[in-house]
C-alpha cells in the first residue's frame, strides 16, 4: 500500500501471488550515514532473475523448522560493503519481477482494435469491484487544502473538516486513486487497510483515525494530522546518529505502540523511520505510527497433530491452538526479516525491523546494505551486523546487546516488545511494560505439556502408566524445567516476569486463574483483537479453570528456553541444570537416575525408556527435552 506521508516503496507481488517491496535502486557509497529509502522514479525495477537454491543441502543448518526454499544464513562475520567477488545465487524474493509488477499493478496488454471505454477503464478494471460501501460525501465532510506528501499508490492532502465533530479541526486525507487499483489484490490492500485502522484504537503512538469516504474515482481516508515529519528527517537534522539517550526515548515509543498492535494481533510487516511521524516540530513532540497498507491480522489455527512440539500434550479431545504464518513477502529492503524471505513469518518480524531502526539511530549507518536488491537480501540471511567499527567502542555494552537480540536470525530467540522494554538497556520505572501475548501463548503450551502432579501419581498408583505416557512426559519436563528456572533465572528476567503477572492482578493468594487471564485481555480489548481472534487462546487454558498458577509455576510456564539460549553463558546454564540428574559421572542421565529423582518405582522404568532413547540421556538430549522435542517426536517428524 502507499504512504500516509512521503517516500514510498512500490509493493509487488510475483508470479504466484507471493507481495514483494521493490526499491528502485540501491545506491551510493558504503559509509552513507543514513539508510534513506531511495526516491520513487516512474521506471519500474528490474532485476535479473536467478533460481533460488534448496537450503535442504546447506552445510549451515536453517534455524527456521519450517520447510521452505531460499538462501541460507551463513556464518558471515560482518555485513558486505561491495560486491560479493563470489557469484552467489540471489534469494527467491529476486525472482520474476515484472511478473510481479504485472500481477500487483494489472498486466500491460498491448493496443487491441475497438473502441476505448470513454471513461479510460480497461476490460479487466471494468470486472472488478471497486465499490467500497464508505460514505460518498466526502466533499460536504471536508474541505481539501495543499498536499503534504506522495506515495506510489496516491497522495497525502491537507484538510479540515466541515461539520460535527471533526468541525475546524485539520486533518490528513490520505487520497487512492481508484484508477490505479488494477487488481483485485490492490483493492483488497485498501480494504484491509481501513479495517486495521478503524479496528486499532486507543493507542497514543497510534494514528488516529477518522473517516472513509469515496466517490468515482478516489478513496479518502481521514487520519489525524502529524505536522512534525518524519523520524528520518531528524535523524538526518542530527547528521545522523542519536545519543543513546536520546534514542533510547524514540525506541520506547515504538516498542510501545508495536507491543500493543501485537496484542491486538495485528502485525505491521513496514516498520522504518519513515513510517513514524512527529506531531509537532517541538522536540519533545510524541512520535505516530502511520501507514497500515501492508498490515495483516496473525489469526490462530486448530490442528489436533499428535507431534510433540514445544511441550505440547497430544490428548484425545484436546486442540492444540497454533498461529498462522504469512508468506507474502512485504516490506523494505533494508528493514526485511530473515524469516520474510523464508516465507514464513509473524510477530517476530517487527521486533527485526525495531533492530533495524536501533542500529541505524545508534551508529548512524545500515546493519546491511548493498548496491542491489538483491544483495541486501543475501546480507540479511547470511551477514552479522558489525559492532567492531566507529562508533560502537564506544556505545554502551548493554546498548549493543539489546541490538544483538533484536536482530537475532531466529526469529524464536528475538524478545518481545514487551519483553524489550524491560531489558537493561531501557529499563526504566518512568514508562509503563504492557501485556504481552507471548505469555499467554507460552502458559497455553506448559497447561497442555504438563498436568497435575496428582494426576500422574494416582496413573502410577493405580498400575496405569502405560497408558499415561503424555502425562508422565509432562512431568519429567515440568520438573527438570523448574530446577532450570529455579538456578538459572536472573534478575533481568524476573523483572519481565514479574511485570506479567502483576499485569494479571494476581488475587490475595498470590495465584492467578483463568479469570484473571481473561480479565487482563479483556482489558486491552480493541475490534481489531477480536477480527484476530486473539481470545480464542483463552479457551485451550481452560485447565485453569479449575486450578491456579502461583508466581514460581508461572514463571516455569511464561518463560521461552529459545530466548534463554541467546543469553550469554546458554551452555554452563544448560550443563550446571544437567548435572543435577547426572550424579555417575558418565555423562549421561539413566533411566535409574531420573526415576531416583522423580520418586517413582521400577514399574515406570518402562515408560521411562520408551520417552529416552537406548534409557541414557545425554546434555543435548536434555536441552532438547527443555524444548519439548523427544525422540520420539522427532522420529514421527522424520517420517
Amino acid at each position: 500500500m502507499g504512504q500516509c506521508y512521503g517516500k514510498s516503496i512500490p509493493t509487488v507481488r510475483d508470479s504466484d501471488g507471493t507481495a514483494i517491496t521493490t526499491i528502485n535502486s540501491v545506491d551510493g557509497d558504503a559509509d552513507h550515514p543514513l539508510p534513506a529509502t531511495p526516491a520513487n522514479n516512474n521506471n519500474l525495477p528490474s532485476v535479473k532473475n536467478t533460481p533460488a537454491r534448496s537450503s535442504a543441502n546447506s552445510p549451515w543448518p536453517s534455524p527456521y523448522p519450517h520447510d521452505v526454499v531460499g538462501v541460507t544464513p551463513s556464518p558471515a562475520r560482518s555485513t558486505p560493503r561491495r560486491f560479493f567477488k563470489r557469484p552467489f545465487p540471489p534469494p527467491s524474493p529476486a525472482k520474476h519481477i515484472k511478473a510481479s509488477l504485472a500481477r500487483r499493478f494489472g498486466h500491460a496488454k498491448p493496443p487491441t482494435e475497438g473502441p476505448i471505454p470513454e471513461d479510460g477503464t480497461t476490460e479487466m478494471d471494468q470486472s472488478l469491484d471497486k465499490n467500497f460501501g464508505y460514505n460518498k460525501n466526502f466533499g460536504a465532510k471536508f474541505e481539501l487544502g495543499k498536499e503534504i506528501g506522495r506515495g506510489h499508490f496516491g497522495h497525502t492532502c491537507h484538510a479540515k473538516g466541515k461539520k460535527g465533530d471533526l468541525k475546524d479541526l485539520p486533518v490528513a486525507v490520505k487520497i487512492i486513486s481508484k484508477a490505479k487499483m488494477t487488481t483485485a489484490i490492490s483493492i483488497e490492500d485498501v480494504r484491509r487497510e481501513v479495517k486495521i485502522l478503524k479496528a486499532l484504537s486507543g493507542h497514543k503512538h497510534l494514528v488516529k483515525f477518522h473517516d472513509a469516504c469515496e466517490d468515482a474515482n478516489n478513496v479518502y481516508i481521514a487520519m489525524e494530522l502529524c505536522e512534525g515529519g518524519e523520524l528520518l528527517d531528524r535523524i538526518l537534522t542530527r547528521g545522523g546518529k542519536y545519543s543513546e539517550d536520546d534514542a533510547k526515548l524514540i525506541i520506547v515509543q515504538i516498542l510501545n505502540v508495536v507491543a500493543f498492535c501485537h496484542l491486538q494481533g495485528v502485525v505491521h510487516r513496514d516498520l522504518k523511520p519513515e513510517n513514524f511521524l512527529f506531531t509537532s516540530r517541538n522536540e519533545d513532540a510524541d512520535m505516530k505510527l502511520i501507514d497500515f497498507g501492508l498490515s495483516d491480522f496473525i489469526r490462530p489455527e486448530h490442528t489436533n497433530d499428535d507431534v510433540i512440539v514445544l511441550l505440547s500434550w497430544p490428548c484425545t479431545g484436546l486442540k492444540e491452538i497454533t498461529y498462522e504464518r504469512l508468506n507474502d513477502i512485504v516490506g523494505s529492503a533494508y528493514y526485511v526479516a530473515p524469516e520474510v524471505l523464508h516465507r514464513s513469518y509473524s510477530l517476530e518480524a517487527d521486533i527485526w525491523s525495531i533492530g533495524v531502526i536501533t542500529y541505524i539511530l545508534l551508529c548512524g549507518s545500515r546493519p546491511f546494505w548493498a548496491r542491489t536488491e538483491s544483495g541486501i537480501f543475501r546480507a540479511v540471511l547470511r551477514a552479522d551486523p558489525n559492532f567492531e567499527d566507529l562508533p560502537w567502542p564506544s556505545v554502551s555494552p548493554e546498548a549493543k546487546d539489546f541490538v544483538k537480540r533484536l536482530l537475532n536470525k531466529d526469529y524464536r530467540k528475538r524478545m518481545t516488545a514487551a519483553q524489550a522494554l524491560t531489558h537493561p538497556w531501557l529499563r526504566c520505572e518512568s514508562h509503563p511494560i504492557p501485556l504481552d501475548i507471548l505469555v499467554y501463548k507460552l502458559v497455553k503450551s506448559y497447561l497442555h505439556a504438563t498436568p497435575l502432579k496428582r494426576a500422574a501419581l494416582k496413573c502410577l498408583l493405580l498400575d496405569e502408566v502405560l497408558s499415561c505416557g503424555a502425562v508422565l512426559h509432562g512431568w519429567i519436563a515440568l520438573l527438570m524445567c523448574r530446577f532450570y528456572f529455579d538456578e538459572t533465572l536472573t534478575e533481568d528476567e524476573l523483572v519481565y516476569l514479574r511485570a506479567q503477572f502483576m499485569l494479571l492482578e494476581p488475587s490475595k493468594d498470590g495465584r492467578v486463574s483463568l479469570e484473571n487471564f481473561r480479565m487482563a485481555l479483556l482489558g486491552n480489548a480493541t475490534d481489531a483483537m477480536k477480527e484476530s481472534r486473539v481470545p480464542d487462546i483463552l479457551n485451550a487454558m481452560a485447565t485453569l479453570s479449575y486450578r491456579k498458577l502461583d508466581f514460581e509455576e508461572f514463571c516455569a510456564a511464561a518463560i521461552s528456553t529459545y530466548q534463554l539460549e541467546a543469553l550469554e553463558g546458554w551452555e554452563h546454564i544448560a550443563s550446571v541444570a544437567f548435572e543435577h540428574f547426572e550424579r555417575e559421572g558418565n555423562r549421561h542421565i539413566s533411566v535409574e537416575e531420573l526415576a531416583r529423582e522423580l520418586n517413582v518405582g521400577p514399574t515406570a522404568h518402562n515408560i521411562l525408556r520408551d520417552w529416552i532413547s537406548d534409557g541414557k540421556l545425554s546434555l543435548l538430549g536434555y536441552t532438547k527435552f527443555l524444548h519439548g522435542v523427544t525422540l520420539r517426536s522427532a522420529h514421527m517428524r522424520h517420517h
